[in-house]
C-alpha cells in the first residue's frame, strides 16, 4: 500500500465511521429526530455497524485501521513504524470530516435541540459544572453526539475503563481480525471486530461512553469547538486527554500481551 492509498483510505473510512456512529447518537438524543429515545442498544449496534461498513469499504485500500489505537497495536506487533504518522493523520482528518457531516445531516435537529428551553435552560447557566473543576465549562448539551464523557468524573476510573476496553479491542483485532498480510483488517475480521465493538459498548460503555479510539473522540471534539452551534456549551477539554491517552495505553498493553502470549 502506498502512503496516498493509506491516507485516502483512512480519511474515507474514518469519515464513514464517524458519520454513521455519530449519526446514530444524534438520531437517539436530538429533539425532532424520528429515532429519539431509541436507547443504548441502538447506539451500540449503530456503532458496530458503522465499524463494519467502514472496514468493508476501505479495507482493500488502507487496511482500514480507522483508529490510532489499532495502528499502534499493529506497529508494536510488527515493530514497523514507518506508516504510523500517515495512518493517524488520515484518521484524525477523516474523523473531523465525519463529524461535520453529522452536523449537516442533523442541522435542523441540532437547532431544535439547542434552542429548546428544556434543554439549554437559562443561557447564563449553559456551562455544566463538574464537582472538581472550579466552575470551568464542561460538556455542552450536544457534545455527546461528537465525543465521549464520563457519567462519574473520576480520573483513574475513567482512564482505566478506556484502557480495559481498548485492550479487548486490540487483542480481538490482532488475534482474529487481520487480513493475510497482517497489516489491516480482512473481510471476516471486519465482521468479528464489529461485534466486538458492540460487546464493548454493551459491557464497558456505561462509565465513559467507550471512545476506545483517540481519533474518534478528538477529531469530533475539535469540530464541536469550531461549529457555530447556538448554546452549545463547552467542549470539555479538561477530560479530552483521557479518551486519547487511555486507548493508546490500552493498545500498547494489548499488543504486548499478543506478543507474549500469541506471537
Amino acid at each position: 500500500m502506498s502512503n496516498s492509498d493509506i491516507f485516502i483510505g483512512e480519511i474515507i473510512g474514518t469519515a464513514v465511521l464517524i458519520l454513521l456512529g455519530g449519526g446514530v447518537v444524534a438520531a437517539v438524543v436530538l429533539k425532532r429526530s424520528k429515532a429519539q429515545n431509541a436507547g443504548w442498544l441502538a447506539i451500540t449496534f449503530g456503532w458496530g455497524f458503522a465499524v463494519m461498513t467502514a472496514v468493508y469499504m476501505t479495507g482493500t485500500l488502507s487496511g482500514a485501521h480507522l483508529n490510532p489505537a489499532v495502528t499502534l497495536g499493529i506497529a508494536i506487533k510488527d515493530n514497523d513504524w514507518g506508516n504510523v504518522p500517515v495512518y493517524i493523520a488520515g484518521q484524525l482528518l477523516g474523523a473531523m470530516i465525519g463529524a461535520a457531516l453529522v452536523w449537516i445531516a442533523y442541522y435542523g435537529q441540532f437547532h431544535a435541540h439547542l434552542t429548546d428551553p428544556e434543554i439549554v435552560g437559562d443561557p447564563a447557566e449553559k456551562a455544566i459544572e463538574g464537582p472538581h473543576d472550579g466552575g470551568a465549562a464542561k460538556a455542552g448539551p450536544v457534545l455527546g453526539v461528537f465525543s465521549t464523557g464520563p457519567e462519574i468524573r473520576n480520573v483513574w476510573q475513567n482512564l482505566a475503563t478506556e484502557i480495559i476496553g481498548t485492550v479487548v479491542l486490540v487483542l480481538a483485532v490482532l488475534t482474529q481480525g487481520l487480513n493475510d498480510s497482517g497489516k489491516g483488517l480482512g473481510p471476516l475480521g471486519a465482521l468479528i471486530v464489529a461485534f466486538v465493538v458492540v460487546s464493548i459498548g454493551l459491557s464497558l460503555g456505561g462509565p465513559t461512553g467507550y471512545a476506545i479510539n483517540p481519533a474518534r473522540d478528538l477529531g469530533p471534539r475539535i469540530v464541536h469547538a469550531l461549529l457555530p452551534l447556538p448554546n452549545k456549551g463547552g467542549s470539555d477539554w479538561s477530560y479530552a486527554w483521557i479518551p486519547v491517552a487511555g486507548p493508546l495505553i490500552g493498545a500498547a498493553i494489548g499488543a504486548g500481551i499478543y506478543n507474549i502470549a500469541f506471537a
